[in-house]
C-alpha cells in the first residue's frame, strides 16, 4: 500500500515556506520532497533518522511513494527526475543506491551547464529557462527534479472592477480589474480552521489546454485569513482545507452563511435578500469570490539543514559540501494557470586553493652533453647506474621523414 504523503508534504511545505519568509514567492515543496525521498534508501543510522524527520515519514516508505508518483505521471503535471555523476567519480555505495531509483529517473554523466539548462526547459514546458545551480569542476553528484503544469479553467473567470476588492491590503486602489468567480463551475466557502481561524476558500477546477486526459484534472485552491494571521498559519490552513478539493468535497470546517452575522468583515460581506428557491428548508446559500491575477518567479536556497539536503549529502557522498536550490514560477489568470519548478542538489568536493604555477619549457638549442646509464634493479646488480655511453651534441640533424608519422604500434 502506497504511503499517503499529503500530511508529510504539508509539514515539509511549512518548513520551505517559512524559510522563504513573508515575501511574494512561489515554491514547489513536492519538487524538493521528491529528491529527499529518492535519496532516503542511501541513508543509514543518524543520517536516516534526520532525513526521516524532515520527510515526515519512514525513509523507504517515502521512496516508495515518490517512485509511485514518478512511475505514473499525472497527465496535467509532467514530472521528471535525474541523477548525474562526474565520470571519474563512482562508488559501490552509489551504484547500489542507483538501483533503488525509479526506472524513469534519468542517470548518467554530469551534463555541462548548457545541458542542464536544456533539461530544465524540456521538463517544464519551457517555463523555466535555466537550471537553478551552476555546474563546475567541483561537482561530484547532481540530483534534479522538475514539475510543470499549464492548464485552462473549466469555466473561465468573469471580470469585475477592482473597487469591488476592498481589503486591508489596499489592492482595490492599486488595481483596475480583478477576477470574479463564474456562477457555476467554481467552488467557494467560508471554513473554520485550527491554525488560521475562519478563512475564505475558492477552488477553480482546470482541464488540459490541448490534451484528452480522461478523468485526470487539477484544482487550484486559494485561501485567505484575517490580515493579522501569520503567513505560516494561512499556508497551513491552505493545505488543511484543500485536502478534499480533488474529490469535489466541501472543505472541512465549512461554515453555514446562516451561522454568520450579516455585515462586512475584512474577508467577506454577508447580506440577505428574498428569493424564490427550491431548497428544502427555504434557505439557500450562494457564494462568489473576487481574486486578483498574479504571477511570481522565485529562487530558493535549500541549503538550510532544516530542509533536508545536508542529510542527503551525508547519505550519498559524505563530501561535506553541497548546494541545493529551487527555481519556481507561476501565473494565475482569467483563463488558466501555469506553474513550474526545478529543484537541484549538487554534492561538491573542495578544490585546492588558488595559487601560482610556474611552467618551464626547456630548450636544448646549443651544444650539450648526453650520458647513457645502465639500469638493473635486481638486488646487488653491478650494472645499475653505470654510465655506459656519453656524448657531446654539437651537430644536430633533421628529424627523419619516416619518424614524422605516428606509428600504429607506437614503436
Amino acid at each position: 500500500m502506497t504511503t499517503d504523503i499529503r500530511t508529510p508534504l504539508a509539514r515539509y511545505a511549512e518548513r520551505l515556506h517559512a524559510h522563504a519568509g513573508d515575501r511574494h514567492h512561489v515554491a514547489s515543496p513536492l519538487g524538493a520532497w521528491l529528491l529527499l525521498a529518492l535519496a532516503a534508501p542511501a541513508a543509514t543510522g543518524p543520517t536516516r533518522a534526520a532525513l526521516e524527520e524532515v520527510l515526515g515519514t519512514e525513509g523507504l516508505a517515502a521512496a516508495d511513494a515518490a517512485s509511485a508518483l514518478l512511475a505514473e505521471p499525472h497527465p496535467l503535471v509532467p514530472s521528471a527526475t535525474a541523477v548525474w555523476h562526474r565520470p571519474d567519480f563512482d562508488t559501490p555505495q552509489l551504484d547500489g543506491w542507483r538501483t533503488t531509483l525509479p526506472r524513469s529517473t534519468e542517470r548518467g554523466p554530469l551534463p555541462d551547464q548548457e545541458g542542464l539548462d536544456a533539461w530544465a526547459r524540456e521538463h517544464t514546458l519551457g517555463l523555466i529557462d535555466r537550471f537553478p545551480l551552476k555546474v563546475g569542476p567541483e561537482v561530484l553528484l547532481a540530483l534534479a527534479s522538475a514539475l510543470a503544469t499549464r492548464i485552462s479553467w473549466e469555466q473561465p473567470f468573469e471580470v469585475a472592477p477592482a473597487a469591488a476588492l476592498d481589503s486591508a491590503a489596499g489592492w482595490g486602489d492599486r488595481l483596475t480589474r480583478v477576477l470574479r468567480s463564474p456562477r457555476r463551475g467554481h467552488r467557494c466557502a467560508i471554513a473554520a480552521t485550527e491554525r488560521a481561524g475562519d478563512v475564505i476558500v475558492h477552488a477553480a477546477p482546470a482541464r488540459a489546454a490541448a490534451t484528452n486526459v480522461g478523468e485526470a484534472g487539477l484544482v487550484v485552491v486559494s485561501v485567505a485569513a484575517a490580515p493579522d494571521v501569520p503567513p505560516a498559519d494561512v499556508l497551513a490552513a491552505g493545505y488543511e482545507v484543500s485536502a478534499g478539493a480533488a474529490d469535489g468535497s466541501e472543505p472541512a470546517g465549512r461554515r453555514s452563511l446562516f451561522d454568520l452575522p450579516l455585515g462586512e468583515t475584512a474577508l467577506w460581506t454577508v447580506r440577505e435578500e428574498r428569493i424564490r428557491t427550491r431548497a428544502p428548508d427555504g434557505r439557500e446559500e450562494r457564494h462568489t469570490a473576487l481574486l486578483p491575477c498574479w504571477s511570481a518567479r522565485s529562487e530558493h536556497d535549500l541549503s538550510d539543514p532544516r530542509l533536508g539536503f545536508a542529510a542527503v549529502n551525508r547519505a550519498l557522498t559524505r563530501s561535506g559540501l553541497f548546494e541545493a536550490r529551487q527555481a519556481a514560477m507561476a501565473r494565475y489568470g482569467r483563463y488558466g494557470f501555469e506553474a513550474a519548478a526545478v529543484t537541484g542538489h549538487f554534492d561538491l568536493v573542495s578544490l585546492p586553493p588558488e595559487g601560482v604555477a610556474r611552467i618551464a619549457e626547456l630548450r636544448f638549442g646549443h651544444p650539450y652533453a648526453v650520458v647513457a646509464l645502465a639500469t638493473d634493479r635486481r638486488p646487488g646488480a653491478p650494472w645499475h647506474g653505470v654510465p655506459v655511453f656519453s656524448a657531446w651534441v654539437a651537430d644536430p640533424e633533421e628529424l627523419p621523414e619516416s619518424d614524422a608519422v605516428d606509428r600504429p604500434d607506437g614503436g
